[in-house]
């Protein structure tokens, strides 16, 4: 594989380029042991917005505590109970497993708002997020983006009321050219792929939009039907970067969106 050959916003994170990573900032390198040593992510809740996940995978631990969906009306859209705990894809299990492999004891919640394409409405994206801000969430994954110049304004201000209401969004930037939201967001923590098939492996970039690189190609992941598949993207590089934070949120129950993202800087490989 070249580098043509990489998803948009990788680049950055692989083979030589790292060499560009290097920055030790003002407060030099975190020992991990301190940031999140002995942790498994207990007593912290993971939502999950995607394509669902499924209950009874193998990977997901029997730690998925509650299920929704997001159903669209005649007005608003509106997030509802999905009892049956189903993922019409399979790309949300595969993120809640990551997350799981890293926060074992993180409880995860999943908010359905993608349909069996892959895709979705950004108001049900939107709708979403909303949930999750407003139910005490404390790490939102989000490996998913809009493109919506129109919705640019509402996830701006969404990402702004997750920030100051203590509720850390992850976000994967998008795999194609051109700006996504809410991922070019100063206040999300941003992730596009890298090259390394290590989970414990991840970068910090001094020059954004996107700030951090985790295992994104070529991932073992979980699929659909209890099954698994090998995946590439910059969505399976978000879920890495939220199990991280999980830990770190569970060692540091009063740490900030804003003091988890130094933690994960501080962290990261050099």
């Amino acid at each position: 594989m070249t580098d043509l050959d990489l998803p948009a916003w990788s680049e950055p994170f692989v083979g030589q380029r790292r060499a560009e990573l290097e920055h030790l900032g003002p407060f030099g390198v975190l020992d991990r042991d301190a940031a999140f040593g002995g942790s498994d992510g207990s007593g912290v809740r993971v939502a999950i917005i995607d394509s669902g996940i499924e209950r009874d995978h193998a990977a997901v631990g029997g730690r998925l505590i509650a299920s929704y969906r997001v159903e669209p009306t005649d007005e608003d859209p509106i997030v509802v109970e999905d009892p049956e705990a189903i993922d019409v894809v399979g790309h949300g299990t595969a993120c809640a497993g990551i997350i799981h492999s890293l926060a074992p004891g993180a409880e995860l919640i999943s908010v359905r708002v993608l349909g069996p394409d892959n895709r979705g409405k950004g108001a049900n994206f939107a709708a979403g997020l909303i949930w999750a801000i407003e139910h005490g969430v404390t790490v939102v994954n989000l490996s998913l983006s809009s493109r919506s110049e129109a919705l640019f304004g509402l996830f701006h201000e969404l990402t702004d009321e997750a920030y100051f209401g203590n509720v850390l969004l992850v976000s994967a930037a998008n795999n194609v050219p051109g700006p996504s939201y809410p991922s070019l967001f100063s206040s999300v923590v941003s992730v596009a792929a890298h090259d390394v098939p290590d989970p414990w492996t991840w970068y910090y970039n001094p020059r954004p939009p996107v700030e951090f690189g985790a295992h994104g190609l070529d991932v073992d992941v979980a699929w659909r039907d209890g099954g698994r598949t090998v995946a590439t993207g910059n969505s399976f590089a978000a879920p890495h970067v939220a199990g991280l934070a999980a830990l770190i949120r569970a060692g540091h129950p009063a740490a900030t969106p804003f003091e988890v993202k130094a933690m994960l800087a501080a962290t990261a490989n050099r």
